[in-house]
């Protein structure tokens, strides 16, 4: 298990019966990258891989 699974686990176990918008998670991924803007990086390569998902030239 990788240090990071633990914290997907985590947010599935207490949020994973939510259901979100895509607006709301973009929200909440650039409130984040606002107070940790050290990770500016690889939120913008988590957001761009989870908008090109379905591309399949990608």
């Amino acid at each position: 298990m990788y240090f990071t699974d633990r914290g997907i686990e985590e947010l599935e176990k207490r949020r994973g019966d939510e259901e979100v918008t895509l607006a709301w998670l973009a929200e909440q991924l650039q409130g984040f990258v606002d107070a940790h803007p050290e990770f500016e990086t690889a939120v913008e390569r988590f957001a761009t891989w989870l908008a090109r998902l379905d591309d399949p030239e990608d």
